[in-house]
């Protein structure tokens, strides 16, 4: 008897990822619990249908992205779930914004330290190079089988490196590479962090006023981008207080901006201070300390700032207004804004000049094949993309549909 594969979403689609790794005693690892992209605010009861709740299994969750953990609270309480140390601390973040706290404890691992036994099987978590912070690939083996979960990956982030080293120094005769695709087929650009610093800087000076931009607290490579053009222009970046915590929680022992820093300034808006405050942390406490924490009515007139359509309403109740003299940048993906509404339309209104800069969290086509060619496994199952009818030029593609059993033997 051997291992058994089941994806039981993400075959097709991205996101809402969760795949099955069982052994033959029995025992069942869940690689993600992910809420599908697609999925309503509020929505409950998204767990795949072919997932069996009635059987002890126990998770690992490979990076902070929801539609990679976003389901967790909807699996049974006794189920285990592990994550690495800094995935735990920034999921707890994004559930408590949410006003929707983790009902449960989070086992965490360390990349740093090699592999780690549970049950049957042995976890070896390698950190990868994505716009998630501490995402890791997992290696699984059991069974005498060795399973590769690539989870998410680029290689032109900040830790391209990681994904080098491991293409120049593969794990050993890998029965299965369970590969994203999310950028195949799409023309989403790849570019980067560098080159996308080089360009935020020119926009900088280039620009007499402000500059708002809207990215994701989460996406830790782009806000160092940002911090290191605004640098170089002499500007001030000014983040919201979700993302001064996500910093603070994860920078200790890095070189991660963060309070303190020089021309790095925190926006203490009313909407966020009031969850801070409900929340009984002392952050708001330790923020306020610091110099460059300041109300929005002390944003200056030369300051980069972050955006989200959140922050809006308290932006214009202290009378910060973009104009002719601003820019408004879009640095995440084009399938994410919504143009005319929120942010972007409040920029748009008062005249500031519009502009998307952006490079994606995931691998494009060629680093993709080049990793499958680098990893040589018997097998590749694809997940995570939309446009594997096509094997893109991928050798060895095993297509599995939703929710179907398929044996490693």
């Amino acid at each position: 008897m051997s291992l058994i594969l089941t994806v039981h979403r993400g075959a097709h689609e991205i996101g809402g990822s969760c795949v099955e790794v069982a052994h033959p005693s029995g025992e069942r690892l869940i690689l993600d619990a992910g809420r599908p992209l697609d999925a309503l605010e509020r929505a409950t009861g998204l767990l795949p249908a072919s997932l069996d709740l009635s059987r002890p299994a126990t998770v690992l969750i490979g990076h902070p992205h929801q539609d990679h953990w976003g389901l967790v609270d909807e699996l049974p309480a006794d189920w285990p779930v592990w994550t690495g140390k800094g995935s735990a601390e920034l999921i707890a973040i994004t559930a408590r914004a949410r006003r929707q706290p983790l009902g449960r404890k989070l086992h965490t691992w360390d990349s740093r330290s090699g592999p780690f036994w549970i049950g049957a099987f042995t976890v070896t978590p390698f950190l990868t190079d994505h716009s998630a912070f501490d995402a890791c690939m997992l290696l699984v083996e059991g069974a005498g089988k060795r399973v590769l979960y690539g989870g998410d990956f680029r290689r032109h982030g900040r830790k391209g490196i990681l994904v080098d080293r491991m293409m120049a120094d593969p794990p050993k005769d890998l029965d299965v590479l369970i590969l994203e695709g999310t950028n195949l087929g799409s023309d989403k650009s790849c570019r980067s962090e560098d080159d996308l610093e080089e360009d935020f800087r020119a926009l900088f000076d280039s620009t007499p006023g402000r500059v708002f931009v809207c990215w994701s607290g989460q996406n830790i490579d782009r806000t160092v981008t940002l911090y290191r053009a605004a640098l170089k222009s002499g500007r001030r970046l000014v983040v919201d207080l979700y993302t001064a915590e996500v910093l603070d929680r994860i920078g200790e022992g890095t070189r991660l901006p963060r309070a303190g820093f020089r021309k790095f300034g925190i926006v203490i808006t009313k909407g966020l201070r009031a969850v801070y405050d409900r929340n009984d942390e002392g952050f708001i406490g330790r923020m306020v300390r610091f110099p460059d924490s300041l109300s929005a009515k002390r944003i200056g007139p030369r300051d980069v700032i972050m955006l989200r359509d959140s922050l809006v309403h308290d932006y214009e109740a202290a009378g910060v207004r973009p104009g002719p003299e601003d820019a408004f940048v879009w640095s995440m993906w084009a399938g994410y804004l919504k143009p005319g509404e929120g942010a972007h339309g409040w920029c748009s209104r008062g005249g500031a000049r519009m502009i998307h800069l952006h490079t994606s969290g995931h691998a494009a086509p060629g680093d993709l094949r080049a990793f499958a060619e680098a990893m040589n496994p018997r097998i590749v199952v694809p997940v995570h993309g939309a446009n594997w009818q096509d094997d893109h030029g991928i050798p060895r593609l095993h297509r599995l549909a939703d929710g179907e059993a398929w044996s490693l033997a």
